[in-house]
């Protein structure tokens, strides 16, 4: 056991050393200028993505925000059960994410789409994530911004969003969790760029 648990953490390690950046500076960029033109950020996923979602919402509403003379606006579209289920209902579960969208997005809100493989690959139910596809088109095509958390190769994703976070592994647990360190790391850069003082001189 102890040897499968040093194994694992030194893969940890390794993927945190290959993360581009670039690219996290870019999202959080993105994420910035939200903040700072008052723009809405939504956040969706599925599985454990879902979970990450509703994670990364809440720490940039509370933990980001507590100090800040304004607050980040985000909202996880995962977390309306009733009306994520009646939309599965009505018109399908590939529709969950940008109809939601259709209602709420205005131009220059920000969407963040968390998938293991990035829309690439499919399962019993057919290609996966495609209804996080759909709302990042929609977002995209209404003048929204994406910024993408994938991992595997990224897959659609990686192309399709302006800034994706790409965790280089082949395997769902390592990538579901460095989706959660990479948010909290976007979140504390965040919580000292918004923070009273800091603003005027932040280089993003």
């Amino acid at each position: 056991m102890a040897t499968r648990t040093q194994s694992y953490l030194s893969e940890v390690t390794e993927i945190a050393n290959k993360l581009d950046r670039i690219t996290i500076d870019s999202a959080i960029n993105i994420l910035f200028n939200a903040w700072k033109n008052d723009n809405q950020v939504f956040t969706f996923g599925n599985g454990g993505s879902a979970s990450t979602a509703t994670h990364f919402a809440c720490d940039l509403n509370k933990w980001v925000s507590d100090k800040a003379e304004r607050k980040f606006r985000a909202f996880a579209l995962v977390d309306n059960i009733p009306l994520v289920s009646a939309l599965t209902n009505d018109n399908g579960f590939s529709e969950i994410y940008s109809d939601q969208l259709k209602n709420f997005l205005r131009k220059g809100d920000v969407v963040v789409a968390i998938s293991v493989h990035g829309g690439s690959g499919s399962d019993k139910a057919g290609p996966w994530s495609q209804n996080l596809l759909k709302a990042v088109k929609y977002a995209q095509d209404n003048g929204g911004k994406v910024v993408g958390l994938s991992g595997f190769d990224g897959g659609v994703l990686k192309t399709a969003a302006d800034a994706c976070i790409v965790v280089p592994a082949n395997s769902t647990p390592h990538v579901e969790g460095m989706h959660l360190v990479l948010t909290h790391l976007m979140c504390e850069q965040l919580r000292e760029m918004i923070s009273p003082g800091k603003q005027a001189s932040s280089s993003y």
